[in-house]
């Protein structure tokens, strides 16, 4: 492994892990528990449905202003810049696993794939041409370079809605922002590391994406990873009615209020046996 480019971000990252810990030394309080349960829930879909399935593969289609809201909600995760997140999602899918893919668990070893590329500050560039047809947003592209707003913005608000509530701001800054915002990294970098090394495969894809049950629950669905590699196109990435994809479910249910439109799903001929390796 080469040099790592330090960065602010790189320091942050590292910081609330730390922080995060300070749980152990708080008052214990179910509420608090709920909140951080909330924001990662609420989270979690922004990234998946946001970031992942609308910013990066247009599975769906949503109005400017409901674009804009949901890019702000996932910026809160600390995942850096929509447009960042969707190129570089799209530059992984065509170089999936192989030396070119910066976080394959397969060519750059479980530590760079999980979390190590992240935290590189060379990686925090991408090709505008990757992201093009969004880029064309200037509020897009205004929340991307400003993308750190989000998260201060959501962690000011957990705090003072600590005080306001009477759980007290910094607990509930610490339980509802800070553990909620380590979750919901790690949980989304499991995807890049053991989504590719931990469970079972239904597609013969040419990299070595996998289904899993465990990562699709605490994801809200992106653990049917080895489904969405086959076909990055569907909407819905549980196939079988027992492939759990809370996200899918939400938006079908924001599609009948009309936030949602246009959601495309695996072809039929796809749902065949052709291609597959198991049922």
């Amino acid at each position: 492994m080469g040099r790592v480019k330090i960065t602010v971000s790189t320091v942050f990252f590292f910081v609330l892990h730390v922080w995060a810990l300070g749980v152990f030394f708080l008052a214990f309080s179910w509420k608090l528990v709920a909140a951080a349960l909330f924001l990662y829930v609420l989270r979690m879909f922004a990234v998946t449905a946001g970031y992942h399935r609308y910013f990066s593969h247009r599975t769906f289609q949503m109005g400017r202003v409901s674009q804009f809201l949901l890019a702000f909600l996932a910026q809160t995760s600390g995942q850096k810049g929509v447009l960042w997140w969707g190129a570089r999602h799209r530059e992984h899918h065509r170089t999936s696993d192989r030396p070119e893919d910066v976080h394959s668990p397969i060519t750059q070893g479980l530590w760079t794939s999980h979390v190590g590329w992240v935290l590189d500050g060379a990686h925090d560039d991408y090709d505008p041409k990757n992201i093009a047809d969004f880029a064309k947003f200037p509020e897009l592209v205004w929340l991307d370079r400003n993308h750190w707003i989000c998260p201060w913005a959501l962690g000011t608000l957990t705090f003072f809605a600590g005080r306001w509530l009477g759980w007290g701001g910094f607990a509930t800054l610490t339980w509802g922002f800070v553990l909620s915002t380590v979750a919901l990294w790690h949980a989304t970098f499991c995807i890049n590391s053991l989504a590719h090394l931990w469970g079972t495969r239904r597609f013969e894809t040419p990299d070595r994406s996998r289904n899993n049950l465990f990562l699709a629950l605490i994801t809200l669905g992106e653990g049917w990873h080895n489904n969405h590699h086959h076909y990055q196109g569907s909407c819905r990435q549980g196939l079988r009615w027992w492939e759990v994809d809370f996200t899918f479910y939400t938006l079908k249910v924001l599609s009948w209020v009309g936030l949602v439109k246009a959601m495309r799903n695996f072809p039929p001929a796809m749902m065949g046996r052709q291609g597959m390796i198991q049922s």
